[in-house]
């Protein structure tokens, strides 16, 4: 078995989670590039110096599992995994106002079964493979918006009302803490990220540039034994729940 670290990412085909890629790469990881499309993943893999396609549809089991089996048959472990995936789910109004009042709860189900079910997914499907880790990370991507804490405070601005997509990220960051329990007394590290406002489709192309808020969960990925775990961070630092 290669000596070299291997590395995870969800959704790595684009955008944030192929900037988080990239910056593993260039730290000496051979990266699985997670991607629903076997094409896209094999075009962004190509940009990698060392950087392979993984096909994975984080919201099917049979792709979660057969991803694994490929990670588990042609490498042996799992060193790293970012849990990258993510979407926000359609508006109900202008720009990306999600009220409440008006959500279609087939949508909401959607965006649950990507942001939450599908974390759960991979991470359970991943475990033995990390496991044999020797200094196992896992990282959440997340949201400011998952924080109560900020989002009730009427004096911080996190913008539009989000019904569907910010609970799953609150939803996230609970599940992130009881992994972490679960997983106290091993080597296995898990935090939750919050990049910021990004500048990717996802959000329009409004926010700061993928490959500056990739250094919160590139950090959380490479954190030494003994580091923070069942945290929240984002560049500043630990934020609250």
């Amino acid at each position: 078995m290669s000596d070299t670290p291997i590395a995870l990412v969800t959704g790595a085909n684009k955008g944030l989670g192929f900037e988080i890629a990239r910056g593993l790469s260039a730290l000496g990881y051979r990266v699985a590039v997670g991607a629903r499309d076997r094409a896209r993943g094999e075009a962004a893999a190509k940009e990698l110096p060392d950087a392979f396609a993984l096909p994975l549809d984080v919201t099917d089991d049979a792709s979660v599992a057969a991803a694994a089996a490929t990670l588990r048959d042609e490498i042996g472990r799992l060193d790293v995994l970012v849990n990258n995936a993510g979407i926000s789910g359609p508006p109900t109004g202008d720009g990306w106002e999600q009220d409440p009042t008006a959500l279609d709860l087939d949508v909401v189900r959607t965006v649950v079964d990507t942001n939450v079910y599908g974390v759960i997914r991979v991470t359970n499907a991943m475990l033995p493979l990390l496991r044999r880790s020797a200094a196992p990370r896992i990282v959440n991507v997340s949201s400011n918006v998952a924080s109560l804490t900020l989002q009730s405070d009427p004096g911080v601005n996190v913008g539009p009302v989000m019904a569907a997509y910010s609970p799953t990220k609150t939803y996230l960051n609970a599940v992130t803490v009881h992994y972490a329990r679960q997983f106290a007394g091993t080597d296995i590290l898990i935090n939750a990220a919050c990049p910021g406002l990004v500048a990717t489709d996802f959000t329009g192309f409004v926010g700061r540039p993928p490959r500056e808020a990739a250094a919160t969960p590139i950090r959380l990925a490479t954190l030494p034994n003994g580091g923070p775990t069942g945290a929240f961070f984002n560049d500043e630092g630990v934020l609250p729940w």
